[in-house]
């Protein structure tokens, strides 16, 4: 079975919808389990047990949170260990042009420098999936779509 892990913070909520929809999608994938986790009852051991990885984080000074960031940081201590896990990201901003796409860069940069896999999307929203303020209904299609090509992906990959 392969197990996908979504990590996300959230302030107003918006980000919290983002993230069911994320998983929602992944668990769409025929042999996924998916965990959901808001990043202040998330730990490294979660990040190893998954082989696929989706993080979620509201968009603040074109940046993720700082609470997101301070989880990140911590992952020095597992360097190496998720290297060639699936890994994808997703933001809610309060505008846009905001910041979003340099928030799930900021995300993808730290999967990258650990190893592990990330997979742009051709259409629009190329880095990951994208909200403006309470995500919309098409905002929400996207989130899942996210999360069903992330799982996908990790089922490759382990296979």
């Amino acid at each position: 079975m392969t197990q996908v892990i979504v990590v996300y913070d959230s302030r107003t909520g918006n980000t919290e919808k983002m993230a069911m929809a994320v998983a929602e999608g992944a668990k769409q994938v025929p042999g996924v389990k998916v965990v959901l986790k808001n990043v202040d009852k998330a730990s490294m051991e979660d990040l190893l047990s998954a082989d696929g990885i989706i993080i979620g984080t509201p968009t603040y000074y074109g940046d993720m949170s700082g609470k997101l960031k301070e989880f990140i940081d911590k992952s020095f201590k597992i360097h190496g260990k998720l290297k060639g896990k699936a890994g994808g990201a997703f933001t809610s901003s309060g505008g846009t042009a905001c910041g979003a796409e340099t928030a799930l860069l900021s995300i993808l940069h730290s999967m990258l420098i650990h190893g592990m896999i990330v997979q742009g999307r051709f259409e629009d929203k190329h880095y990951g999936a994208t909200a403006v303020e309470a995500p919309n209904e098409t905002e929400i299609e996207s989130c899942k779509d996210l999360g069903k090509r992330i799982a996908s992906l990790a089922t490759k990959i382990k296979s």
